[in-house]
């Protein structure tokens, strides 16, 4: 467990747990956008993998990151180091969660509907499917996440 709490590789004084989750949220956008590209190419059991691999995956970060603020003193102690204020950092972290919370459930209905037996993934012409607009919607959310806990990132250990 102490590996997770040495200096990271990112250059800041982020606990190494800390860089790892920046690096997969950052990449996060860029996962699914290929993930979604796929579909271009007529790959659709790949797509389905490849969305439900990393809707895993991204689950099981959040719980290491989770873990590991828990098992770090909380934020609170990670935002000692902050130039920034306390109120600031913490509204600004709840505004990310809000948006964490809404693109988690969005990402679950969007892959619950996809998965029932009777829904087709199919698009014709350029109508697209339900799912594509729900995906479409969800993919402006996973951004969203990204973009604020990269900035998250940024206000505890750049600043």
């Amino acid at each position: 467990m102490n590996y997770m709490f040495k200096t990271g590789f990112l250059g800041t004084n982020a606990p190494f747990f800390m860089d790892v989750v920046t690096i997969i949220v950052s990449l996060l956008p860029l996962l699914i956008f290929a993930a979604i590209s796929l579909v271009a190419s007529g790959k659709y059991k790949d797509h389905k993998i490849a969305q439900i691999f990393i809707f895993i995956v991204s689950v099981i970060v959040v719980g290491y990151f989770e873990f590991g603020i828990k098992i770090g003193g909380g934020f609170e102690e990670f935002s000692k180091n902050s130039s920034l204020p306390y109120e600031f950092l913490l509204g600004f972290l709840l505004f990310h969660i809000a948006i964490a919370v809404v693109t988690l459930i969005l990402w679950a209905n969007t892959l619950y509907s996809a998965l029932d037996s009777n829904y087709h993934f199919r698009t014709t012409g350029f109508q697209t499917t339900k799912h594509g607009k729900m995906g479409k919607n969800l993919s402006k959310w996973i951004v969203l996440t990204s973009i604020t806990g990269l900035m998250v990132y940024v206000f505890l250990f750049m600043f």
